[in-house]
């Protein structure tokens, strides 16, 4: 039986010819994995697609951090996502604040690890470095395991991000304004907005999910890389939901409690998926139940 896998390429800088060579052969699912998205990058995407005739049969599958400052500094564009929404029938948006990984996937044919973010500047201007996988094995692993991760983020709408960017439309013109003013009038306005716009993010997070099942979840996905104490899950746990896991405040949003309690949820769901038999403790570490 022969078991070699096929030996990845490696990706240099630029890697847009690679890039558009993925878009071009996906025929059912892409997934799109960055933290910052640009508008010019998606709307490449969006023709291609549509040159080819499949944009009502590709299901494009999004994870990236959607927080305000992202949009406030040009590193995202909203308006990216909700042409995507608008322009394709099968778009699955996932918010997660934590992602860092750069990843996109074409069905089981190609799979593109790279630091290039979907951008301009990531694909063509920068230096980046990454690799590509063909190997039909490795692509499906690959695409298992972000698939798994979308399931730590939170989902959104294409018609909550268009309600979330024009948020941050008023959000720019406060901002410009504090930045050309010293009036502590425009600095506090700017502050509440922002404010404002964390909360509709967090009420995203909370949608459709308590406390209990988030971390819940979490647990489970760090406990299938091998077992861990409770003192090694938490800066793990925090890392994956800083919004969740902010010692800096306490607030419960629709059902769900952010801030300094993070822990007492965390060991609340270590003792409801005990009570499940999903996972166990050795009296050192936590094992996940096989």
């Amino acid at each position: 039986m022969n078991n070699l896998v096929q030996k990845p390429n490696l990706l240099k800088s630029p890697w847009s010819e690679t890039f558009h060579q993925l878009v071009s052969g996906v025929d059912e699912n892409l997934i799109l994995v960055s933290p910052f998205i640009k508008r010019s990058k998606t709307a490449e995407i969006l023709i291609e697609l549509k040159r080819r005739r499949v944009e009502n049969k590709v299901r494009v599958v999004v994870l990236t951090d959607l927080r305000p400052e992202s949009t406030l500094n040009g590193s995202t564009d909203l308006e990216a996502l909700v042409e995507l929404g608008n322009n394709l029938p099968q778009v699955d948006l996932t918010h997660l604040p934590s992602l860092h990984a750069k990843v996109y996937v074409a069905d089981r044919k190609m799979a593109i690890i790279t630091s290039g973010n979907l951008t301009d500047s990531g694909l063509s201007r920068n230096i980046e470095y990454g690799v590509a996988f063909t190997d039909e094995k490795v692509v499906g692993e690959i695409r298992q395991d972000f698939e798994q991760y979308s399931l730590l983020g939170a989902k959104v709408s294409p018609e909550e991000v268009e309600s979330l960017l024009e948020e941050m439309k008023e959000l720019k013109d406060l901002f410009k304004k504090a930045e050309q003013t010293i009036r502590a009038q425009a600095r506090r306005a700017f502050k509440q907005k922002l404010e404002a716009a964390h909360i509709q993010l967090l009420r995203h997070r909370a949608k459709g999910k308590t406390t209990n099942a988030i971390f819940s979840d979490t647990i489970v996905f760090l406990l299938s890389k091998g077992p861990l104490c409770t003192i090694e899950l938490h800066p793990l746990i925090q890392r994956l939901h800083p919004d969740i896991c902010d010692d800096s405040i306490d607030r419960v949003i629709d059902g769900v409690s952010f801030g300094k309690k993070w822990k007492h949820h965390v060991r609340n769901a270590q003792q409801f998926l005990k009570r499940e038999g999903r996972i166990r403790y050795d009296g050192e570490r936590w094992h996940l139940v096989a």
